[in-house]
């Protein structure tokens, strides 16, 4: 069985107290899972993350950051550099998630920065790439991802893919009012993601690189979706936030997979 990746990202919720008894439960109830089966992370709020990396076991709940500054240090008001998450602790930043590109308009080009950046501290660089509704309906999602992916990993050394995931978390289908994607929908675009990362990284390297689904995640369709030959992962919300929950979902899709 394929290794499986889960992780989701707090954004704005949780409080230090919160998040800390979140991780807590949620390591307490994974614990008995081989980590040789899945990669589990949980991408906490900036104030939460020293109690995040204090409370639990990096080695069974890896703690990410959700943005990173490109600089080392500088007159840069409101941004945290990878010096600043080095010293914390952490091993993993997110780089353009939608609500980045598309509330706070960071371009591609910024979002390479941030991955060469992250990379070059020897943090692990979770890409996140979508296209929008409107994209969508234009026809044009897999330009988009295409665009996205070749922007993003612009200049970064094929030998580093090994630290390198990807989400695709369509636009439209995130959020409070987010539809699901239709399974075949999403293997269809990580097939298109898969081939893109083989013609970016060659083959042999991009096989390193695993490629998560994210939008609107939950019991019903996370089976099926794991189920995909290009889906390597699930980048759950709002159905990871409650421990239980998040528990109950990694061992059913864990089940499903092992053929019990």
């Amino acid at each position: 069985m394929k290794r499986v990746y889960f992780g989701t990202n707090l954004k704005m919720y949780k409080n230090i107290r919160m998040t800390h008894d979140y991780l807590v439960s949620l390591e307490q109830l994974t614990r008995d899972i081989s980590r040789d089966a899945i990669k589990l992370f949980v991408i906490p709020s900036y104030t939460s993350l020293p109690e995040a990396v204090k409370c639990v076991d990096q080695s069974l709940i890896q703690i990410g950051a959700q943005n990173m500054g490109w600089e080392d240090e500088g007159q840069f008001t409101g941004e945290i550099s990878p010096l600043m998450l080095e010293e914390l602790g952490i091993h993993l930043i997110m780089a353009g998630h939608s609500e980045r590109r598309h509330v706070f308009l960071e371009t591609d080009e910024m979002e390479n920065r941030k991955v060469l950046c992250a990379l070059h501290h020897g943090f692990t660089a979770l890409l996140c790439i979508g296209e929008t509704g409107g994209q969508k309906e234009g026809g044009i999602s897999r330009e988009v991802l295409r665009t996205q992916l070749k922007l993003g990993f612009k200049g970064v050394d094929p030998q580093m893919a090994d630290h390198i995931m990807v989400a695709y978390e369509p636009v439209w289908a995130i959020g409070v009012h987010g539809k699901p994607a239709s399974v075949e929908y999403a293997e269809e675009m990580h097939s298109e993601i898969r081939t893109c990362l083989d013609e970016i990284f060659g083959r042999e390297n991009s096989a390193k690189i695993p490629v998560l689904y994210g939008g609107s995640v939950n019991m019903e369709n996370a089976v099926p979706l794991i189920r995909q030959e290009h889906i390597d992962g699930l980048y759950v919300g709002r159905s990871a936030w409650h421990a239980d929950q998040f528990n109950t979902l990694i061992r059913a899709c864990l089940s499903s997979l092992s053929g019990q």
